[in-house]
């Protein structure tokens, strides 16, 4: 492992002997701090992303108790074991309930103290892991890995193994729905960061009051409501992959903020002045176009060409209308697997029709197509009744061309959607797969407005 990529640990004692036997024991596989005084055990600790603190009960200038909670009022996730002498078991027992992992005694067995710090340092592995998969758990994967044969998606795919093996950030842009986290998720996958988290900040779903302790995290009583110490995103990512989604959302304030730390590779938690370090590869995807923001005031120019270091831009569906067929003999596929039953297919005019849809909004939509035709169509062959039969009676679609009827499945489809959420296109967008600016252009174009 790289010396960048070790644990980093404090040890505070005054005694000169005691420091140098603990980093001659430890530097091998830790990256060792040393400390004389609580004073300068304060200043480093402020100054460097530490995991661990050896920390001496008996200090010359401080208490080591007082120094205890100091350090964990300041950084309640670093781990801290206690170094005393036997006299001073009981005080060491009243610090583990002040939140430190664990004593050693003076003189130690080298064994058992690597035992220790091994143990401590997993629990503070297993709080960020947690953490990051209870945010993982909220989040719906609709599906592992990308599909199409189209020369622009082949070229993406050979662009994305070899940049995956890189450091640069990465810009995905292209329309809602054309699969920009995918392209993140393969880059990370890919990666020699892929068994490290992979953290997904939604610029455009967080609002910009809550957006830098989102990034950052805040310390207990930051602000009103910061009841605890709350770690942000970039902390949890530690060495792994971090996706700004919709980057384009975030402010120009909060733009400078991440700027700053895509230079720095550093930041400090809301209400702290601790220094915390940041090795993660960033990956931000945007669906506008941010040379036009540029111009306008609204994106910074040097944070998008800090982003922009691998540049990816992703077809919409319209544009390669080949890999509709391939796409919806995957989804097929992939709800059958999820309900457990044999996969249904799509009849010849059916495939027809659907070929030659526009998709607004590209291979989201198609998915939830697909799902939705899963759910409501009672045979094994989903046919062009089928796809206009809910919305479109048989007899209002006899005598039309298939566009026309097509567009009229739309337009009856997006009426009965708005219909059933009262009107709420937020709502309505998300259900349908497209983006709520692209479902106000349909209802324009539909003349669902009255």
């Amino acid at each position: 492992m790289g010396k960048n990529n070790r644990a980093t640990i404090l040890v505070v004692d005054d005694e000169y002997g005691v420091r140098q036997s603990f980093k001659m024991v430890l530097k091998d596989q830790y990256n060792v701090l040393l400390a004389s005084t609580g004073e300068e055990a304060l200043h480093i600790f402020m100054k460097n992303a530490v995991d661990l603190i050896l920390l001496d009960i008996r200090m010359p200038d401080a208490d080591g108790m007082d120094l205890l909670r100091k350090l964990k009022q300041t950084d309640p996730n670093t781990e801290i074991i206690m170094v005393t002498a036997v006299r001073e078991v009981q005080t060491a027992v009243r610090a583990i309930k002040l939140g430190a992992y664990e004593y050693i005694l003076k003189p130690f067995v080298v064994d058992d103290v690597l035992t220790l710090i091994s143990r401590a340092l997993e629990k503070r592995n297993l709080l960020r892991e947690v953490t990051y998969l209870r945010g993982e758990l909220k989040r719906y994967k609709p599906f592992e890995r990308m599909v199409g044969k189209n020369k622009r998606m082949r070229d993406t795919f050979d662009l994305i193994s070899i940049i995956s093996k890189s450091e640069g950030a990465v810009l995905v842009q292209g329309e809602s729905g054309t699969g920009k986290e995918l392209v993140a998720r393969a880059i990370h996958n890919l990666s020699p960061r892929c068994n490290e988290p992979f953290v997904v900040i939604n610029c455009s779903a967080i609002p910009a009051t809550l957006m830098e302790s989102e990034l950052f995290g805040h310390n207990k009583g930051a602000f009103t409501g910061a009841s605890h110490t709350t770690l942000g995103k970039l902390e949890i990512a530690s060495t792994g992959t971090v996706l700004l989604d919709d980057v384009d959302n975030l402010d120009i304030r909060m733009q400078g903020k991440l700027l700053r730390v895509l230079q720095e590779k550093e930041f400090d938690r809301v209400g702290s002045t601790k220094v915390i370090k940041v090795d993660a590869r960033f990956v931000a995807t945007s669906n506008k176009d941010l040379k036009g923001l540029i111009s306008r005031g609204e994106f910074r120019e040097d944070l998008f060409y800090r982003l922009n270091v691998f540049p990816i831009t992703l077809p919409p569906l319209r544009e390669r209308k080949g890999d509709v067929p391939l796409l919806l003999s995957y989804f097929l596929k992939l709800n059958g697997e999820r309900t457990g039953k044999p996969p249904k297919r799509f009849s010849k005019g059916a495939m027809q029709a659907l070929k030659g849809y526009d998709w607004p909004g590209n291979v989201r939509e198609l998915q939830n197509l697909v799902e939705r035709l899963c759910a409501i169509t009672k045979n094994s062959v989903i046919g062009l009744e089928d796809i206009s039969s809910s919305n479109i009676g048989k007899g209002k679609i006899k005598n039309m061309v298939l566009k026309e009827a097509v567009h009229e499945f739309e337009r009856q489809y997006i009426a009965e959607v708005l219909e059933n959420v009262k009107g709420n296109r937020k709502r309505a967008a998300e259900i349908l797969g497209i983006h709520r600016n692209t479902l106000l252009v349909k209802i324009n174009e539909l003349g669902l407005n009255s």
